[in-house]
């Protein structure tokens, strides 16, 4: 009787714990969003935003941006579905592969990481595969992003080099970036973890922490290196291109939808095409701040990125909130449809089960 008690204190304290981190999570995502949206409205008048949005706003393109979000989700689903069978998991409808992606997006606007969780339990327990294996997946699919915002991002330093010279020499933030980036202390600092790291995933303790971060370790190494074996890869990659395009469209698009960023959109700037790619990295990269549906450091972004060009700060305002609010309203549209395509699919599995049995 006292072991079993034991043991379910034990559970009971692990439970606490994860409730005390989900709730922390879900805390600083929010005091960041929010945070930053007061500071952004404190600083831009909103009935100049209401005005500029009312009178000047094209919303053919904020349409048209909407469409190819779709499309970009729906890719990433389908692209999903190739790592997915690399990892041994049960093929899944294509249909079904894209609603795991709108339903990872949807739940994100609600708390950060929250989606991801979400679509690896709903693969893993629809197809009846390990959580584990699907989790390591997921970890590959991240990866693939890094590497591409890797990959924007000197591109963008080198195509748009005045700009980024610009912001690296006249801006605070860019002074601290080269600062930390020439900082012998950070590089010596990082290959200590990765020794520490290595050194701890090829020891053999059985401490817990040191476990859980072996298990980490070979999960994400799983999902990396499933990047680079399996079958297919020329399609994963084209189906990575493929989003990322999306991704920069949904971008140079909206351009379209405003004078003041049409203006860019000039012989001189590559027809939008220079500004279209600084603003959507600075975008991509705003993702390492926690924050509800990228709310409040993606629009803060965007605005600097686009003062990089002249844009006024009203101007720039304007285009990163109706954006995002586009993008947002399309999300949950999508995360809608992922629910009724959920509980349709289940009805479906339920009735075919008990024929399958006879």
């Amino acid at each position: 009787m006292a072991n079993n008690s034991d043991i379910r204190k034990t559970s009971d304290r692990k439970k606490v714990k994860k409730d005390l981190r989900t709730v922390l999570t879900a805390v600083v995502s929010l005091g960041v969003s929010v945070g930053l949206v007061v500071w952004l409205f404190h600083k831009v008048d909103l009935h100049t935003i209401l005005r500029i949005t009312r009178e000047q706003c094209d919303y053919r393109w904020l349409l048209a941006m909407c469409l190819v979000l779709v499309a970009s989700r729906s890719i990433r689903g389908i692209r999903w579905g190739i790592q997915l069978r690399a990892a041994g998991v049960k093929r899944m409808p294509t249909f079904a592969e894209m609603v795991s992606i709108y339903g990872a997006y949807a739940l994100n606007l609600l708390l950060t990481g929250v989606g991801e969780v979400w679509r690896c339990l709903y693969v893993s327990r629809r197809q009846k595969a390990s959580f584990t294996t699907v989790v390591g997946t997921d970890l590959g699919d991240r990866i693939s992003d890094a590497i591409m915002i890797v990959v924007l991002t000197v591109i963008a330093v080198i195509v748009a080099n005045p700009v980024i010279k610009k912001f690296l020499d006249h801006y605070q933030v860019g002074r601290d970036i080269v600062d930390i980036l020439s900082s012998p202390i950070l590089w010596i600092t990082l290959g200590v973890l990765i020794v520490a790291i290595i050194l701890l995933i090829c020891s053999k303790s059985q401490n817990h922490i040191i476990t859980r971060i072996r298990q980490e370790a070979y999960n994400l190494w799983a999902g990396f290196k499933v990047l680079f074996t399996m079958k297919h890869q020329l399609r994963f990659w084209t189906y990575t291109l493929l989003i990322w395009i999306a991704y920069f469209l949904m971008t140079y698009l909206c351009f379209f939808a405003f004078p003041f960023t049409r203006a860019l959109i000039s012989p001189e700037l590559c027809y939008g095409l220079l500004p279209g790619l600084v603003v959507f990295v600075f975008g991509s990269l705003s993702i390492a701040i926690p924050a509800s549906g990228g709310l409040g450091p993606w629009n803060i972004a965007v605005i600097f990125a686009l003062s990089l060009y002249g844009v006024d700060t009203a101007d720039a305002t304007t285009y990163a909130m109706v954006v995002w609010a586009f993008q947002t309203v399309m999300q949950v549209l999508l995360g809608v449809v992922g629910a009724g395509y959920i509980v349709y699919d289940r009805h479906k599995l339920h009735d075919t089960e008990p024929q399958e049995e006879k």
